[in-house]
């Protein structure tokens, strides 16, 4: 009897810290969530983070607010998040650069696939392959044919080294077997400025910043870095139909530290799949330029993330990128 009492007693000792993190997780939220982004204020990100945490206040009951963290290109507030006490009290913001980061820095303090647990994808930003109306190839496999005609030639402008829009160019130089000189530029808009001045030749640039580029004439795009043609450039092909399994592009979702309640994910998880559902929240992601994600869980959004570190520690080491 003695004994097994003992054996209750332990496994009630041992179910008190499960116990007390679903109580916790059932009342949640009981205070303010603080939700941190590692991009500049106006950003896509900033203004993503903005857009999900007001629909979050008002379907939770608690406020969410966004502290803007910007800075070693999003390891700063990476880093915070990870070493924030995982209660679903803080957030981070997660996108493209987390994965691109994981590969071109091997010895941060952090590991952010394994440090982060995955909430939720919100949407995805496709890049646009862009060079003057002026450049002498009309086509991609035209563009292919005349850089390996002029290798060291043409000069490839980025909004910063290890960004998206510089791995994107980089994986089309690994695919396409091809010698271009990268350019980089704090920012999308000096890239531009240049380019329009034929300093630079090419860039692959996101869709928020290209499109009025290619709207208005100022530039042509050759081609989209999605899989498929893009609805809103019906005419532009997709750089897969080319370079057969060539995909690239930024991506937005949320995160939480490791050790977070699968209760207090599973909650926000449904939640955030709600915010970008509701029309009017779809339609500015949409005005961002970007292709809202299909309803997703923590373990899509996990995998899809563990894809595509995958993707981009291989391009990072073909190009030999170090970080600036």
């Amino acid at each position: 009897m003695e004994r097994r009492n003992f054996l209750k007693l332990s496994a009630a000792v041992a179910a008190m810290p499960f116990a007390q993190r679903s109580a916790v997780a059932l009342d949640y939220p009981t205070r303010p969530i603080q939700v941190i982004v590692g991009q500049a204020a106006a950003s896509s990100s900033d203004i993503t983070a903005r857009l999900i945490s007001q629909y979050l206040s008002q379907r939770l009951g608690q406020q969410f607010v966004v502290e803007v963290r910007p800075g070693a290109t999003g390891n700063i507030a990476t880093e915070l998040v990870v070493r924030a006490t995982p209660d679903g009290y803080t957030l981070l913001l997660v996108n493209s650069q987390n994965t691109i980061n994981a590969a071109l820095f091997p010895n941060l303090p952090f590991d952010f696939v394994r440090d982060i647990t995955p909430i939720a994808g919100v949407f995805r930003v496709p890049l646009i392959m862009e060079v003057l109306p002026s450049f002498p190839a009309q086509t991609v496999p035209e563009f292919i044919a005349y850089a390996k005609a002029n290798p060291g030639k043409i000069n490839m402008a980025s909004a910063g080294v290890g960004g998206p829009q510089h791995v994107a160019g980089e994986l089309f130089k690994f695919m396409a077997g091809l010698d271009l000189v990268h350019v980089p530029y704090h920012g999308s808009t000096p890239a531009i400025t240049d380019m329009l001045g034929g300093q630079v030749q090419v860039m692959f640039d996101v869709t928020p910043t290209a499109l009025p580029q290619v709207r208005s004439g100022k530039l042509r795009a050759l081609a989209v870095t999605t899989p498929e043609r893009l609805d809103m450039l019906p005419g532009v092909p997709a750089m897969a139909e080319f370079l057969p399994g060539y995909e690239a592009f930024g991506w937005i979702g949320f995160g939480a530290p490791r050790k977070t309640p699968t209760a207090i994910i599973d909650l926000l998880n449904k939640s955030i799949n709600e915010a970008i559902a509701e029309p009017t929240i779809k339609s500015r992601l949409l005005d961002l330029g970007g292709l809202v994600m299909p309803p997703n869980s923590p373990a899509d959004f996990a995998k899809f993330i563990a894809g595509d570190t995958e993707k981009w520690i291989k391009v990072v080491k073909f190009a030999n990128l170090k970080p600036e």
